[in-house]
């Protein structure tokens, strides 16, 4: 099994690569527009924090010899994918606009279709999720312990900075102001029904 994780690692690391490759052709697409970055430094860190990440995943189960636990695994394998499905839907929700990094386009309205109309930071719960699952999947509890704390300290520095950029070259409060940031609020249509 641990060949199995170990494969599954890679995967997640090449679809980060692609997930890079893509976000830099969409900053080149924003920034064409007037798009302006916020919180370059704080990137940095999360770069750092996502590769240390994923070594950590794999040296936790390699060199502690963490079990594979089917009880365990199969929740944290559903959700993986739930985290995976979430995040795809986040990014085809904000189409181009999507990147890694903190870039607003001033006066560009605020996407508040697809997972946005539920709640402000789809992208930012389905990593919390994968923080937590994927390790979990082969009993690396302590990567999910470290990791899932490092996570929260950083992306609360994130979020504030993207909110930020948000409220003050968009329509953002306007939108998803009355939204949590991380559990689903239902549209006021959807209780009606």
């Amino acid at each position: 099994m641990v060949s199995w994780y170990l494969g599954l690692l890679l995967l997640l690391v090449l679809e980060r690569v692609v997930e890079l490759v893509i976000s830099r052709r969409h900053a080149a697409w924003a920034f064409d527009r007037g798009g302006v970055e916020f919180g370059r430094r704080h990137f940095r860190l999360m770069k750092l924090l996502h590769a240390c990440f994923f070594c950590s995943c794999a040296a936790e189960v390699v060199w502690w010899h963490r079990p594979f636990i089917p009880l365990l695994a199969l929740p944290m394998a559903v959700l993986v994918v739930f985290s995976q499905v979430l995040r795809y839907w986040a990014v085809a929700a904000l189409g181009r606009r999507w990147n890694v990094r903190v870039i607003v386009i001033p006066g560009e309205g605020t996407v508040s279709s697809g997972p946005y109309r539920y709640l402000r930071h789809p992208n930012y719960v389905a990593v919390l999720i994968e923080i937590v699952a994927v390790p979990l999947l082969h009993g690396a509890w302590v990567t999910t312990l470290v990791f899932t704390l490092l996570n929260a300290i950083l992306l609360s520095v994130r979020i504030r900075c993207e909110e930020r950029a948000l409220m003050r070259y968009s329509d953002y409060q306007h939108r998803l102001g009355s939204l949590r940031r991380f559990l689903p609020t239902w549209p006021a249509s959807a209780h009606g029904r």
